[in-house]
């Protein structure tokens, strides 16, 4: 008998109405002889308004006590979830990410799973039962409420169909992962089948279907993970490991990140050991940074930067003033950035894609502050002001509205079948002979 993971997101889970829709779905994956284990997000803009409640009261919360408050969103949905399942005729059990013992690190906020204790789980499965787990949470060994991070149910998700050795189905409001965000490019289009290693990508550089710790998860466990609607039957995109069709794709699709920060440290020391110092400091408040940038000023000075994602932004400040006293340098900081990507496993073996991106930029008037490039993917940080023309953009620039973009090299164009050529010929010019010279009588 299989075992299924089903998460169900936030949008799916709105209103009553549409739990009991996600409810049928579950119990259509029991009839047909799977084990089901559901694990929801909190219902519809839930989160958002246990934040905003807590800002309200103060503009930087503890962090402990923000994972206390938020972890509420799920188990709500936990309990209704279940209550549905047993006006339908079905035993179901509910479960917070304490119950099932999944064991984060102290990181509040955006903790990290350290283990699940499955058998308690299997127990219920074993009993006949659907398992509904309130995904996003877990617990510290200390018995401390911690969050995975915005998209946190999916890391749930995938991390209990590794240690049941179960498949992922991941319900949400759209049909699968695109080229990129339809919202903003209306002409995105589905992408059946993408390897862990785009999604990654695709999840780090913006893509918001799933959370990067989720695939990366799932690469490491080899879980396959269906993205699908949670609205109609129809097949979704699949994420699995790589094959040789998708290594001739040199871009599958482009991936937006805004509202990005920026911080600068102006007339830094150019010795060895300086910049290990400034990013151990980052690492020590669990700043996240996204892009790091150096330039050798002169024998005696650097300019060192880095972007983080902008709610990070007054916590790094904190951190940044102090230590650019120690050093005796300048920081500055910006809040207007943002970057736009293409991702494609074909670019190791392809030519000219990163020209392409460049210059389809630079005709629309989009100046590139900075680059970053990895074997898979090319990122250009912007203006944040431009940020969704750009992604429009470059879009546009691979054709990704009809499909992937597979880069043909360039070939001499051939001669037309069945005629022969012609080889014109010369004749050989020969040196006249000197006239005979007549011996003089």
């Amino acid at each position: 008998m299989s075992i299924v993971v089903m998460k169900f997101g936030g949008t799916s889970l709105a209103d009553p109405d549409k739990i009991r829709r996600s409810a049928l779905r579950a119990i259509e994956s029991k009839k047909a002889g799977n084990q089901v284990v559901v694990v929801v997000s909190a219902m519809g803009k839930t989160t958002d308004q246990l934040i905003d409640l807590a800002r309200r009261i103060t503009p930087n919360p503890p962090r402990r006590e923000m994972d206390q408050l938020l972890a509420t969103g799920e188990q709500v949905t936990i309990a209704l979830m279940a209550i549905c399942l047993h006006t339908q005729g079905c035993d179901a059990i509910s479960l917070t990410g304490a119950q099932v013992r999944m064991i984060t690190d102290d990181v509040h906020s955006r903790a990290r799973i350290k283990s699940i204790d499955a058998r308690r789980i299997q127990e219920h499965l074993d009993a006949g039962r659907i398992v509904i787990v309130a995904g996003f949470q877990g617990i510290t060994p200390e018995g401390n409420v911690t969050t995975l991070g915005r998209g946190g149910s999916n890391v749930s998700m995938v991390a209990l169909a590794a240690a049941l050795g179960g498949t992922c189905e991941n319900f949400t409001d759209v049909d699968g992962v695109y080229t990129t965000d339809p919202r903003i490019v209306p002409n995105a289009r589905k992408i059946d089948q993408i390897s862990y290693e785009e999604m990654l990508q695709m999840s780090q550089l913006g893509a918001a279907v799933l959370q990067d710790r989720a695939v990366e998860l799932a690469m490491h466990y080899n879980v396959p993970i269906h993205v699908r609607n949670s609205n109609h039957n129809r097949k979704g995109t699949m994420i699995v490991p790589a094959t040789e069709a998708m290594e001739k794709i040199a871009v599958i699709g482009a991936a937006l990140k805004e509202k990005l920060g920026r911080v600068t440290l102006f007339g830094t020391p150019n010795r060895p050991g300086i910049v290990a110092k400034i990013f151990q400091v980052v690492a020590d408040y669990n700043i996240i940074v996204d892009d790091i940038m150096q330039t050798v000023v002169d024998s005696k000075t650097a300019t060192v930067s880095f972007t983080i994602d902008l709610t990070d932004l007054p916590d790094a400040k904190k951190v940044v003033d102090v230590l650019s006293k120690k050093l005796n340098c300048k920081a500055v900081y910006e809040d207007h950035l943002a970057k736009i990507s293409i991702v494609g496993g074909g670019m190791r073996t392809h030519a000219g894609v990163a020209f392409k991106m460049f210059n389809a930029l630079g005709q629309n008037g989009i100046n590139i502050e900075n680059i970053t490039t990895s074997e898979i993917k090319v990122s250009c940080l912007i203006d944040g002001k431009h940020a969704r023309k750009a992604l429009r953009v470059v879009h546009d620039a691979f054709n990704l509205g009809r499909g992937q973009y597979i880069h043909e090299p360039r070939v001499s164009p051939k001669k037309p079948a069945g005629k022969k050529t012609v080889r014109k010929t010369t004749a050989k010019k020969t040196k006249p002979k000197s006239p005979s010279k007549t011996k003089r009588r």
